[in-house]
């Protein structure tokens, strides 16, 4: 692999904070949401960006840096060879890379399983220059976030979660514009050097997303209702049809857009999806007991033939589409 040395300005050793300025006035940072105007108003001209997992997510940043960025090399690095290869390929990836290339990163974008993320991302900080951001993209951030809290690089690594995707994988599933319009959850933002910070940003605000800044523990506890028991329910209710309607052709004929939309999720990776799992056991306990809760009280009222009291179950419920008017899936 041939890396072009480029110099590169040096970061304050101080630790940086976010000027109030830039970010609405806002004092408590843990709840300030920020919109962008999808302006595309570039100071970085090219970057050498490594992505560390070449799937769905890492794979779409890839194209979306090689868009909004033309001049910026990308560089692939994944367990299976099979996927390096995909994405060489499909032009998801400039060129393979290995561990020891990461001195010479500018940005190191990781979207591998959480659990592999924990051994992998304090290698990572070890390895990158002191102007290199590291940026995780994974479901959970209580965990890294804990990891990584006395890493001597800690002020390198932006916690990040944004929240796109499909049920598919593998780098055939990257897309183009898939962060377009999504939002992005930053934690302990005031951890990350500023100077670190702007250059994600940039790079966020051209992909066209949205910022929000949680807690690790906040980002956790409120991503167990909205996307991991979702995927929970989605996952039973394909195991339920599954077990009762043994003909698979009758499944396949019978089963409306409806049931296809909610089972769709059930078809994402096991691999990735059991470590989110056991990552937020504590909070995602808690929502199961609670729909579980809610899906008894609707089987009582079924036993009962109160359909009025159904109806108004509903009713009330559909107070949802106000919530959700406007999220493009």
């Amino acid at each position: 692999m041939h890396i072009l040395k480029q110099e590169n300005d040096k970061i304050p050793n101080k630790e940086c904070q976010l000027k109030p300025t830039e970010w609405l006035s806002v004092k408590n940072i843990k709840s300030a949401v920020f919109y962008n105007s999808h302006e595309s108003i570039q100071t970085i001209k090219s970057m050498r960006v490594f992505i560390i997992g070449t799937g769905l997510i890492g794979g779409s940043f890839a194209l979306d840096i090689q868009e909004k960025f033309a001049e910026s090399k990308i560089y692939g690095i994944d367990h299976h060879p099979a996927h390096i290869q995909e994405a060489l390929t499909l032009g998801v990836i400039h060129e393979a890379a290995s561990y020891s290339d990461l001195v010479h990163a500018d940005v190191v974008f990781i979207a591998i399983p959480v659990d592999v993320s924990l051994d992998v991302i304090p290698k990572v900080l070890d390895r990158v220059g002191d102007n290199t951001l590291v940026i995780d993209a994974g479901s959970t951030k209580k965990r890294i976030c804990q990891t990584l809290e006395d890493h001597p690089k800690r002020r390198n690594f932006l916690a990040a979660h944004p929240i796109a995707g499909t049920e598919f994988s593998g780098p055939k599933a990257a897309q183009r514009g898939l962060y377009h319009g999504k939002t992005n959850i930053i934690c302990e933002v005031e951890k990350t050097a500023f100077k670190l910070q702007e250059r994600a940003l940039e790079i966020f605000r051209n992909f066209g997303m949205r910022i929000r800044y949680m807690d690790p523990v906040s980002h956790d506890k409120h991503i167990a209702y909205v996307s991991h028991l979702s995927h929970i329910s989605s996952f039973m209710l394909g195991k339920t049809v599954i077990q009762k309607e043994k003909n698979e052709r009758d499944i396949f004929d019978m089963a409306g857009s409806g049931f296809e939309s909610t089972v769709r999720l059930a078809k994402s990776s096991p691999a990735m999806w059991t470590p989110i799992f056991e990552q937020n056991k504590h909070y995602i306990i808690k929502t199961l007991e609670e729909y579980i809760n809610n899906l008894h009280q609707f089987k009582t009222l079924m036993e009962k033939g109160d359909f009025e009291a159904i109806y108004h179950e509903m009713k009330e419920t559909n107070h949802i589409k106000n919530i959700l008017n406007g999220i493009k899936i």
